[in-house]
Parts: structure tokens; sequence; C-alpha cells
């Protein structure tokens, strides 16, 4: 089971620097990150309206240590609504943020993560798109769905992120799909102890297709955040069976994994958005897609004894 350790690593300073250090790492890092900033990530914006496709927008990095640092976050996703106003790309392009970035984990964590994201779920909604909460550890939860509770009172579109793998999650999602949210369904990207989550891959699949099963039969708006064929397939016959159009669900990839599909299932008529992260604070963000697959991590070292 390399996924656990290769999340620990992700919080190890000295990893940091390793990984960083090696020759291989931006071939690979360059497949995961569309860039290091917004410039840099407009024409695979452009590229991707062209292909009939959708993305949402991740400005990297989670280690937020002051309230500055907060702030900057803040500023960062709010140059981000700028140009993607000046290029009309509001309603092709939503954003994903996440609260550790806003000040979650800080002092008074929760008012101070409310108070930074709401003016850029505010400046988004002015240019007709929205922001979509994405889930960190089980530890930050309560915080992240009350966050999304308040903010959709002014900004009903607000989505928000449930993960298959943890126990509660079920509960959450008949809670939310009642509501009407938003909400994209994933397996889970973080190293959650037994006592909270299913640490098998055949239980936290048939619980991602429970979840899904509830949301599609919900008044919500489901998001399906995965690239295993299996569960995309099971995704169109339970939207079927709910008698849900195209458009009343959407595909969601990462950027740089299993593009053919992301332009096959825009070709089906199906709404497909990309999730393409940028920035320059990648490290944990890389680490967790090397985690997920054991293809990402053969691809990072074969990369790294080709150029060492």
């Amino acid at each position: 089971m390399l996924g656990p350790v290769i999340l620990a690593a992700s919080r190890s300073d000295k990893m940091r620097r390793f990984i960083s250090a090696a020759p291989g790492t931006k071939q690979v890092v360059d497949r995961f990150i569309a860039g290091e900033t917004v410039e840099q990530v407009v024409p695979i914006i452009e590229d991707a309206a062209d292909k009939g496709l959708e993305v949402t927008l991740d400005v990297v990095g989670e280690d937020i240590t002051t309230p500055a640092q907060a702030a900057a976050a803040r500023d960062a996703y709010l140059e981000l609504v700028g140009r993607l106003k000046d290029l009309g790309l509001g309603t092709r392009a939503e954003m994903s943020v996440k609260l550790s970035m806003f000040g979650q984990a800080l002092e008074d964590g929760h008012e101070l993560a409310l108070a930074n994201v709401r003016p850029v779920v505010e400046a988004a909604a002015a240019i007709g798109t929205t922001v979509t909460l994405d889930a960190e550890d089980h530890t930050t939860l309560d915080s992240m769905f009350a966050i999304h509770e308040e903010l959709r009172k002014d900004y009903p579109q607000t989505g928000c992120v449930i993960q298959a793998y943890l126990f509660r999650t079920e509960d959450d999602a008949r809670r939310l799909a009642a509501a009407g949210s938003r909400v994209r369904i994933v397996k889970g990207a973080y190293k959650e102890p037994a006592s909270v989550a299913y640490q098998d891959k055949a239980e936290i699949d048939k619980a991602y297709v429970r979840i899904l099963k509830t949301l599609m039969e919900g008044e919500g708006y489901p998001m399906i955040g995965s690239h295993d064929p299996r569960l995309i397939a099971i995704a169109q016959e339970l939207g079927r069976k709910a008698g849900r159009k195209l458009d009343e669900y959407e595909f969601q990839m990462l950027y740089g994994i299993r593009s053919d599909e992301h332009i096959r299932l825009a070709a089906e008529g199906h709404r497909m958005r990309v999730y393409t992260a940028y920035g320059t604070d990648w490290y944990g963000y890389f680490m967790r897609r090397l985690a997920e697959k054991p293809a990402n991590l053969l691809f990072f070292g074969r990369s790294i004894l080709t150029k060492g």
C-alpha cells in the first residue's frame, strides 16, 4: 500500500526538498499542473472551451500559517476572477477552493476562512460563474459544510465536495441532495484512519455507487469526479434511471489524466469539466496525484531515472 506512504510524505519538508530537486520532477509536475501564473493558464482555458470542455480552476497551496498568507490566497483567486471576466469565460470556468488556503486552520480559522472566501464567491457570481469548496481531511469537514451552508444563503449555486471513503458521507449526501446543492463526489485522497474511513478499495467503490445513486435521485446537481471507466458507466446508467438529461449532471476529471476521455464524453453530449490546478506551491497537490494511482508513481520514477 504505497498510497498512505506517499500521503505521509506530502507533509514532509525533507521529502518536499528532495522531490523538488529531482531531475525528472518538472516533467511530471507539468503533466498535472497547468502553469504557475494566471497568464500561463489562460491558453488552456481557451483551448478547453474550443473543445467543448469546461474547467474548474484551483490555485494550489494549502500550508497557510499566517493571516497574511490567507489574504494573499484570497487575492490570487480575485485576480483569477478578473482575468476570467476580461476573457468572457465566466460561464465556461468555475473555481475550486480549499478553505485551508483561506486560513481555516489558524486561530479563529472558521470565521477567517469564511471572511476570505466570501468575496471570491461574490466576485465569481458577478461574472456568471461559481465556486466549489473542496473537501480536505475529515477534521475540517464540519467547518467546510457550515461555511458552505452560510454562503448558499446568498449564493445558492456554491458547490461542495464529498468523499466516498468516509463513513459519514452517505448521511451528508442525503442532506445535500435534498437541499438542491451542486455536489462533487470523489473517492477521497487524504490519509484517513480506519475509525472514520473505508480502507479497502472495493468497499470505497461500493460506497461511491451508493452515494452517487442518492445524488442522482435527489434534487441537486451531481458532479462525478472519477477517471474509473466502470464508475463512469455506472453514473451514466444511474442518470438514465433517474430520468436526468445529460446537462443535469456532469463529469469531472483532472487535467493531464485521460484527456481522450474528456473529449469522448463531451462529444457524447455530456458536460465535462477539467479540474485544472496551477500555481507555484504544487507539492501537496502533486503528491496526492501520485498517491491516487500507482501508474502515476511509475511514470514519475521512470522520469527521474531517465533524467538522472
